[in-house]
């Protein structure tokens, strides 16, 4: 039996994708072979990857003047990446911290670059700052921010317009979520496993102007630039992994695209927020113009229930709930595979588990 899968990543993917990946495995097409055993120099695998690009590129509306880059080492990896590229040693950068996942980007961005920490949340990471507020440099090689915090369930619903320099987003757990302005951005960066396909796989969307800025010592998988060269394939792709979010990608448009998926993603969310909410036992510490659409965070009136609440979830088909071990507490993401129905799972379990157990 297939249960509602509320894991922040790697996440549940859409049944279809599946299902076609089933129907696939053992013989793609004809050739007698399944994805995982193609040559990624093949007509069959290279068929599959260009397909892959141009349906990302009409579903994010890319310009013609941005890279697409399907790459390995998950956006962890662009954490250096990213400064290892667009910047040298004695270049400044301004970053934004959020959170969790700020915090990591900040800490590996130190290690090559001079970072001015341009505006801080604060303990306990549930908001966002005030644009007007960021202390930005006059000089500074990109903006760095992270639009949602998987961990914390906080998510920037505008894209800062920060003018003075290019704007690089940690887009793992939003992207494909709904419509976005790629020419308001130098850099795009995003792990797939959230909403794009299988762990494995790391999107890179790069504006044409910045590529070819690498410094030497950058190892040549994380050069934009030799990877824009040999179209991703300067070693061997996740091959598997680069299928599966090709699939993924025609089952968003066959939903209607990004314009549908952010209305439906924002209907679940607005949907567990009001059962949250209308709840005296249940509590989203978030503030309320910073909710993410993707990770929902709630705690229980009384944290001695949190196994009994996860343990009987459990028993009603609703798995990986729990909060990030560093913030404890319930977490539910909502990401694209999530459909309605698991929302209102959930929900239905939450008032019952609150009237028999509240």
């Amino acid at each position: 039996m297939r249960v509602f899968n509320f894991s922040p990543g790697p996440a549940a993917l859409p049944t279809e994708v599946l299902e076609q990946a089933r129907d696939e495995m053992l013989d793609w097409h004809g050739t007698g072979m399944s994805v995982m055993e193609m040559s990624h120099r093949g007509k069959a695998f290279l068929s599959i990857a260009e397909q892959a690009e141009a349906d990302l590129r009409e579903l994010l509306n890319v310009p013609s003047n941005y890279k697409v880059l399907f790459l390995q080492g998950g956006a962890t990896g662009q954490f250096a990446g990213i400064p290892l590229n667009l910047t040298s040693p004695d270049s400044v950068v301004d970053m934004v911290n959020t959170g969790s996942w700020s915090k990591k980007a900040i800490a590996q961005a130190k290690s090559y670059v001079k970072v001015n920490v341009a505006a801080d949340a604060g303990d306990p990471y549930t908001s966002i700052p005030p644009v007007a507020d960021w202390k930005l440099s006059p000089d500074a090689a990109y903006v760095h921010y992270t639009p949602n915090e998987t961990i914390g369930g906080v998510e920037f619903h505008f894209v800062p317009d920060v003018k003075t320099a290019p704007l690089v987003a940690d887009m793992s757990s939003t992207i494909l979520s709904r419509p976005i302005d790629v020419s308001k951005f130098g850099v795009i960066y995003a792990g797939a496993q959230k909403n794009i396909g299988p762990a494995g796989l790391t999107l890179v969307i790069v504006r044409e102007d910045l590529i070819g800025r690498a410094r030497p010592e950058t190892p040549s998988f994380l050069d934009f630039g030799a990877m824009a060269k040999n179209g991703s394939m300067l070693n061997t792709p996740p091959t598997y992994a680069w299928y599966i979010a090709g699939l993924v990608l025609q089952w968003l448009k066959r939903q209607g695209g990004l314009e549908a998926m952010g209305k439906i993603n924002q209907a679940k969310a607005e949907k567990l927020y009001a059962a949250i909410d209308s709840s005296s036992f249940y509590k989203n510490p978030v503030a309320k113009d910073a909710r993410s659409w993707m990770n929902v965070p709630f705690t229980l009136a009384k944290p001695e229930l949190d196994k009994t609440f996860l343990e009987e979830a459990k028993k009603a088909g609703l798995v990986t709930l729990a909060g990030h071990r560093s913030v404890g507490g319930m977490r539910a993401s909502l990401y694209n595979a999530m459909p309605m129905e698991g929302v209102d799972a959930l929900v239905s379990f939450m008032k019952e588990f609150e009237r028999t157990r509240g």
